[in-house]
C-alpha cells in the first residue's frame, strides 16, 4: 500500500484492496465511512485484461470484503455494489454466479438489503457475440444490477436530492391545476393533492439510464497524452453521482476499495464530499490524476 496521490479532500492508494482493510490507514476510517460505493471486478466466466476472478473463487473472494466494509460505516452508513451479469462458458445460459456471490456477501456483512437498482446502458453492444450477433439465439444484454445494502434498517437517505424534472404531462397537469383524482382499477385512491403539488421533480425509479457512448472525454485525453492505459469499463459518472447525492451529503465521507479510473473519488471530489480510493493497477492509478485536471472535470 503506498498513497499515490492526495485532493484537497480526498487521497488515492495504490495497492490491492486487502492490504488497505489490514491497514493502519484503514483503522483512521473505522466507523466515519458514510458510503461505500463500488464495483468490483466483475465475476465473468471468461479472463479479460483488467482482470477477474472466477466462479468459486470469486464468491469467496468478495464475502471476505463484508465485515471489514461493516467496520467502516457509519451507523446509518450504506453500501452499493454495482454488478454485471455472467454467463456460462460456451452455453447460451446466463449464470446465477453474480446472484449467489452477492447472496455470500450479504449473509457475511450481516447487512439489510434496502433496494435493487438497474442500471441501463442503451448504447451498449451486443453481446454475449456468440449468441447475440452471430447465432441470433438471445438479445444484447444492456443492464448491471447495483445493490443497496446497509447495517441499519433506517439508513441515510433522501430520495428529494435526486430528483428528476417532471414530464411534459406532469408540468401541464401543474399549470392546469385538473387532475382526475378517484378511485382506480387497482383499488388506489389518488387525491388532488398527491400529484398538484409541485414538490420541485419527481422521484426516480430504480432503474437508471445513463449511456456510456464518450470515446474523446477529458479523462481520455490525458490518457492518451501521458500515454497510460485507460481504464476498460469505466463506470458512469451519472450513476455514482446519483448514490453519492442519495445517500450523502456534503462533508460525508465516501469510499472505493476497486477504484479503476476513480469515477468515484471525482464524483465526491465534485459534489464536496471526502473520499478514498483504492486501486491496485498502476496504470490506472496514473489515468486517474486525468479526472482532476485544471480542464473541465468528466461529468
Amino acid at each position: 500500500m503506498r498513497l499515490a496521490y492526495r485532493k484537497t479532500n480526498g487521497v488515492m492508494y495504490h495497492g490491492q484492496a486487502e492490504d488497505f482493510f489490514s491497514s493502519k490507514a484503514a483503522e483512521r476510517y473505522r466507523g466515519k465511512v458514510q458510503l461505500i460505493f463500488t464495483s468490483p471486478p466483475f465475476p465473468l466466466n471468461r479472463k479479460k485484461k483488467y482482470g477477474n476472478l472466477q466462479q468459486e473463487q470469486f464468491i469467496k473472494w468478495l464475502a471476505k470484503f463484508a465485515p471489514e466494509f461493516r467496520k467502516l460505516l457509519t451507523k446509518n452508513g450504506s453500501v452499493v455494489i454495482e454488478m454485471g451479469n455472467a454467463w456460462e462458458p460456451g452455453r447460451p445460459l446466463m449464470s446465477t454466479l453474480a446472484l449467489r456471490a452477492l447472496l455470500r456477501f450479504h449473509n457475511a456483512g450481516r447487512f439489510h438489503l434496502c433496494q435493487q437498482f438497474v442500471a441501463y446502458n442503451p448504447a451498449r453492444l451486443p453481446g454475449p457475440a456468440e449468441w447475440v450477433n452471430v447465432r441470433r439465439i438471445r438479445v444484447k444484454d444492456a443492464y448491471t444490477h447495483l445493490w443497496w445494502m446497509s447495517p441499519s434498517l433506517q439508513p441515510k437517505a433522501n430520495n428529494r436530492r435526486v430528483l428528476v424534472p417532471y414530464s411534459d404531462s406532469m408540468k401541464d397537469l401543474l399549470e392546469k391545476k385538473r387532475y382526475n383524482a378517484g378511485k382506480r382499477p387497482s383499488e388506489h385512491r389518488i387525491g388532488k393533492k398527491s400529484f398538484l403539488s409541485n414538490n420541485g421533480g419527481a422521484i426516480p425509479s430504480n432503474v437508471l439510464v445513463f449511456a456510456n457512448t464518450s470515446s474523446s472525454d477529458e479523462y481520455q485525453k490525458y490518457c492518451r497524452e501521458q500515454e497510460v492505459q485507460p481504464h476498460p469499463a469505466r463506470m458512469q459518472a451519472g450513476i455514482a453521482e446519483f448514490f453519492i447525492k442519495f445517500l450523502t451529503t456534503p462533508g460525508d465521507l465516501v469510499l472505493d476499495p476497486f477504484a479503476g479510473s476513480n469515477t468515484t473519488g471525482a464524483t465526491a471530489h465534485r459534489l464536496n464530499r471526502h473520499w478514498v480510493s483504492i486501486e491496485a493497477r498502476e496504470q490506472y492509478v496514473a489515468g486517474s490524476r486525468g479526472r482532476f485536471t485544471r480542464r473541465k472535470q468528466q461529468t
